[in-house]
């Protein structure tokens, strides 16, 4: 069943939120994947940092997509843009932990996905996840994702895990 929900394009005011999301989500789906001490140690000021320079010098062609309930509590987000090689990266999907399989994530990936097409005729779109993250991935070739590489992540903090690449050719 899907929830009411608002979409909109967000902005420097949804930073505190999505910073928050994204950590409660990486801590959920990443748990047992990716280190503890990255997990419950920095990733907070990690994520604080991407997003407070994503949200106040956006890469130029770039989107993010916000949901939020009736009560205007985040649900999920979406972020793409443009990558040096000339696709469009899906940089970040991410719903509330507890909110996955409800709608959220299909409806940010048809936002995500239909923007591209508008604003890149003619790019694929392509995202990146772990091996390991076989919910994602199922996800992902739901909606008409194949798989188009696969690879090493090599992750600043220190660790390198096992990751697939996934994309759609856009008309």
């Amino acid at each position: 069943m899907l929830h009411p929900m608002r979409m909109r394009n967000g902005t420097i005011d949804d930073l505190a939120p999505i910073v928050a999301l994204h950590v409660e989500s990486w801590r959920s789906a990443y748990a047992g994947m990716m280190p503890d001490t990255f997990l419950n140690g920095p990733l907070t000021e990690d994520r604080l940092v991407l997003w407070r320079d994503r949200l106040t010098s956006p890469v130029p062609g770039s989107a993010l997509f916000v949901t939020h309930d009736d009560d205007d509590r985040l649900l999920g987000f979406a972020y793409l843009f443009p990558a040096r090689d000339g696709r469009i990266l899906l940089d970040n999907l991410h719903v509330r932990p507890g909110r996955t399989g409800s709608g959220v994530g299909s409806r940010l990936l048809r936002r995500g996905l239909a923007w591209a097409a508008d604003e890149h005729p003619g790019k694929e779109v392509y995202l990146e996840v772990l091996r390991a993250n076989t919910r994602a991935i199922a996800f992902y070739e739901r909606h008409g994702a194949r798989r188009t590489d696969e690879r090493m992540c090599r992750f600043p903090q220190g660790f390198e895990l096992a990751e697939l690449e996934y994309a759609w050719t856009l008309n």
